[in-house]
């Protein structure tokens, strides 16, 4: 029994590893290759950024089909129909693990998100958030003007409140980030579960601490609110509805 359960182990590692390089590569290639063409291709921005959106997240469905098949994972998403009529909408998640943004871009063919900036010096991954007009989190000074633009023009933006991924067993706070865009930019909120059966892909492990037993993940698409629903709209300054904001950002996702 031990040595099929070591045996198992070791397959996982090994086709843990094989994704994790497929990523890798993919998005390396990606970069340089098929985005670089379409710029050539396309000139239009707008027209561009969709199709480098739509791009990544047919490749994420890719890449999570392979997890699925070779074993490494599996994960079920509750709710994404609630996904097709958001038009202008804040995308909220906890954000637990490495895959939670592939997990939720994968069925949101063209989701705008706020990322960390020092990703922009990843070589794996810089060309697609480049290509793809993602908002880096260092822009204070653009970011509000740049959140409200987009999000009037309907696109949908994900953020993770958290700024990182949580640690297991320890409520973190939340940045206030999305609470000020929130309520500055007058938008609704969707927000989004995420689950994990085991403890893996963590801000405290590796790729390769694989877990005992298989990773699954549940995502569930929840409820759509807003400011007003959340908290009190009587509370002034602006400044003190957002740390309400926050606070109630953390009760539901925590």
């Amino acid at each position: 029994m031990y040595i099929l359960h070591r045996a198992e182990q070791l397959r996982r590692l090994f086709t843990t590893l094989f994704c994790f390089t497929l990523f890798g590569t993919g998005g390396l290639l990606l970069s340089l290759i098929w985005f670089n063409g379409l710029y050539l291709l396309c000139r239009n921005t707008s027209r561009r950024v969709r199709i480098a959106r739509r791009t990544v997240c047919y490749s994420f469905r890719f890449f999570l089909f392979i997890t699925r098949i070779l074993g490494v994972m599996t994960y079920r998403i509750e709710g994404a129909e609630k996904l097709n009529g958001d038009k202008g909408c804040l995308i909220l998640a906890n954000h637990p693990t490495l895959l939670d943004y592939v997990l939720i871009a994968s069925v949101m063919p063209d989701v705008d998100c706020l990322v960390k900036s020092k990703l922009l010096r990843n070589p794996f991954i810089s060309g697609v958030i480049r290509a793809c007009r993602y908002l880096p989190n260092d822009q204070h000074d653009i970011l509000l003007a740049e959140s409200s633009k987009r999000l009037s023009q309907g696109d949908n933006l994900l953020i993770f409140p958290a700024g990182t991924r949580t640690t297991p067993g320890v409520r973190s706070a939340f940045q206030r980030g999305a609470a000020n865009i929130t309520l500055r930019c007058h938008c609704p909120v969707r927000f989004i579960y995420i689950r994990n059966s085991e403890t893996a892909l963590t801000k405290q492990s590796r790729w390769y601490d694989v877990p005992q037993r298989k990773l699954h993940y549940t995502i569930v698409v929840g409820e759509r609110m807003t400011a007003d629903e959340l908290t009190d709209p009587a509370i002034t300054p602006i400044s003190l509805r957002g740390r309400h904001l926050t606070r109630a950002f953390e009760e539901k996702l925590l």
